[in-house]
């Protein structure tokens, strides 16, 4: 939506701070209010203070295992 138009442009709560902010090209850190807000939400990323919730991945221990008991249940079917 352009201002042009003259329509008012969509506002978005900026995801850190809540703030109202315009979803617009003039604002390069949406959906974020600031450049501040978008590195603390990729620090809480980083730091898995923001995680999406499922179950956890298989790290290469749990592979290895897995694949020593596909192994041994093939043996014992042989």
């Amino acid at each position: 939506m352009s201002h042009e138009s003259g329509k008012r442009p969509l506002e978005v709560a900026c995801p850190q701070c809540k703030k109202r902010v315009a979803w617009s090209q003039d604002n390069p850190y949406r959906p974020f209010c600031s450049k501040r807000c978008r590195l603390l939400d990729l620090g809480a990323w980083a730091d898995g203070t923001h995680r999406i919730a499922g179950e956890p991945a298989m790290d290469e221990t749990s592979i290895d295992e897995w694949v020593a008991q596909a192994e041994r249940d093939q043996h014992l079917n042989d």
